[in-house]
């Protein structure tokens, strides 16, 4: 499962807009807008969903599970707990 804020990030890692992961992904600018409005995890159509996925592993995105222990090969970014972060 893909959280909507993994979603932006990975677009944002990618530096393209919705737009272009909708076409990388081949599905409507819609879907994408809908994926990223959404609470928490991601709802929309399996196929679709698997679709974006897809691309954006195709395109060099690696997602990390919450708790999963990531590869040590290329940089990556993890939101911490809430209960492990620091003030500011």
């Amino acid at each position: 499962m893909i959280t909507s804020a993994q979603l932006r990030a990975a677009r944002a890692m990618l530096g393209i807009d919705q737009r272009t992961l909708a076409e990388m992904a081949g599905v409507s600018l819609p879907t994408i807008q809908r994926m990223e409005a959404s609470d928490g995890n991601v709802r929309g159509v399996v196929d679709s969903l698997n679709k974006v996925l897809s691309a954006l592993e195709t395109a060099g995105i690696e997602l990390i599970a919450e708790n999963a222990v990531s590869q040590p090969s290329g940089r990556g970014i993890r939101l911490r707990s809430p209960s492990a972060r620091s003030t500011f």
